[in-house]
């Protein structure tokens, strides 16, 4: 899955806050995420981030073209 910094990632499970919309600030190992509803920040592992995101969207980043 190719998530980069700067991408929202839609998640299956909400934030306690309510939000289900992510902000990727690092990727590597693991994602630090801030939550685009209450802005808190968190690190979890890039397996449990994979498999719980419903959607990307790069809006902010340019499509690479191969």
């Amino acid at each position: 899955m190719d998530i980069q910094k700067g991408d929202i990632l839609t998640m299956k499970k909400k934030h306690p806050c309510g939000s289900d919309r992510m902000l990727v600030l690092r990727s590597g190992m693991d994602f630090k995420l801030r939550c685009c509803g209450c802005g808190r920040e968190f690190m979890i592992p890039r397996s449990k981030a994979e498999k719980n995101v419903r959607a990307v969207d790069s809006a902010g980043r340019e499509p690479n073209e191969n």
